[in-house]
């Protein structure tokens, strides 16, 4: 498998452009599912999930193609298939989205539980208790299998016991073809919530509340043949590049963001010394000197993300202090505290409490990624380390950053992906050579 080699130590100076949204682009995808025409994505990062995604909406029907780097073309008129490759919803949270449009527009659907990185039970009983709230029939047989049908979803008043960011956006579009009035008390807020209903809406549904706890969805019959879209820039790819000038003690300006996305980490960031500038459209995050302690304490947005939960804990490894951190969105977040601690880093998990003494300096080590944010963790790690540090399985990484080694290395970062070597492509080339 492929790996990051990172030799730190080296303050990462520059702008950089951050890309579209991970989490709004799949929600998005989903979301396409509704419409019987093209819909065209603006913006989209070309990242795993993504690919991923594109390859369950294909085994259902959907004709895909890319124009140039980040503008993905959807055709959706043809969709045939509502029973996904197991194999793909395997692999990523997200592809359980397609839940609720296809049985939506279909009338059945067939869904396994989803896979995706494992840092604690992820439950699904949101997304089906909301279906079944909608007039869904929804059975489950041994092998965590959902099977759904529907003669016509019916607006229903639903409550999410906690705002779900996958469960908002799953009922939401969903209702957007039930008839009658579908009010969600508890929704999500995220702006990929909202990045979602703007979408929805200009394909012609009726939704309100969008970034409100409420939302309201009047059904309707039909959405337009042809919808053109532009994903939000990824708050949690400017968030990390964030923490990556504070742990480097360096300068980077984050152009094309939305300040108001990073919010609760850029108050942190200011709380712990690092300067901070914000303009309409980008941030500057200066650092020259070890962080102040702090206190976190992960929470729905607009609260601090737990998807930033553990890049954080990488800066606090060298404040000057102890910093205490409770993770209370998954139980199993804190996969990253044993690696960490091969670097030197005084940091002890205690449960969902992480609680951490920061050191004068990290040291240069081999480690493992064990899921996205937790490599994304390591390499801010590995950035601010005295020698060199060595991170395996980088594909959890791949799944949520694009071009990651190419943004940081753009930056005066001096980290390389290794690709291991194999006999037969390396004798396919001889062979090539050598043909006359």
């Amino acid at each position: 498998m492929e790996s990051y080699t990172i030799t730190g130590g080296m303050p990462l100076r520059g702008a950089i452009t951050i890309s579209g949204s991970k989490n709004a682009a799949l929600a998005l995808m989903a979301g396409a599912l509704l419409i019987e025409g093209e819909v065209i994505l603006h913006n989209t990062p070309q990242i795993e999930d993504v690919f991923t995604m594109l390859a369950l909406l294909e085994g259902l029907g959907v004709q895909t193609h890319w124009e140039g780097a980040h503008t993905l073309y959807l055709d959706t008129r043809d969709i045939h298939h509502a029973e996904p490759n197991p194999q793909l919803v395997n692999r990523m949270r997200a592809s359980f989205y397609i839940f609720g449009p296809l049985l939506a527009r279909l009338g059945y659907a067939k869904m396994p539980h989803p896979g995706g990185c494992q840092i604690g039970s992820r439950p699904v009983n949101f997304h089906l208790n909301g279906l079944r709230a909608l007039g869904a029939s929804i059975t489950e047989n041994g092998s965590h299998t959902y099977t759904a049908q529907t003669l016509g979803l019916t607006g229903a008043r639903i409550y999410l016991d906690m705002p779900s960011a996958g469960a908002t956006q799953q009922l939401m579009t969903a209702a957007v073809y039930a008839s009658g009035v579908t009010t969600i008390e508890n929704a999500a807020v995220e702006p990929e919530v909202v990045n979602l209903a703007n979408f929805l809406n200009a394909a012609g549904a009726r939704i309100e509340g969008a970034g409100a706890s409420t939302l309201y969805i009047q059904g309707v019959s039909e959405l337009k043949r042809t919808v053109e879209y532009t994903v939000i820039p990824d708050r949690l790819e400017a968030g990390t590049l964030a923490l990556a000038a504070a742990i480097t003690r360096g300068e980077i300006t984050l152009q094309r963001v939305i300040p108001e996305h990073l919010h609760a980490l850029l108050a942190k960031l200011r709380e712990a010394g690092v300067q901070v500038r914000e303009t309409e459209d980008a941030v500057t995050v200066r650092a020259t000197e070890r962080p102040k302690p702090l206190d976190i304490r992960t929470m729905p947005y607009p609260g601090f993300p737990t998807d930033l939960q553990q890049p954080m804990c990488a800066l606090l490894t060298l404040a000057d202090g102890a910093s205490k951190v409770l993770e209370t969105i998954y139980e199993n977040r804190t996969q990253h505290v044993p690696e960490l601690q091969k670097m030197g880093a005084d940091i002890v998990a205690e449960g969902r409490t992480i609680l951490i003494r920061g050191v004068e300096r990290l040291k240069g080590a081999r480690m493992r990624a064990t899921d996205l944010r937790g490599g994304a963790a390591l390499v801010l790690a590995g950035l601010a380390a005295h020698g060199e540090t060595t991170i395996e399985e980088i594909v959890h990484i791949d799944r949520g950053y694009e071009q990651l080694e190419g943004k940081l290395q753009a930056l005066g970062a001096h980290i390389q992906r290794v690709v291991p070597y194999t006999y037969a492509a390396t004798h396919a080339n001889e062979e090539v050579s050598q043909s006359p």
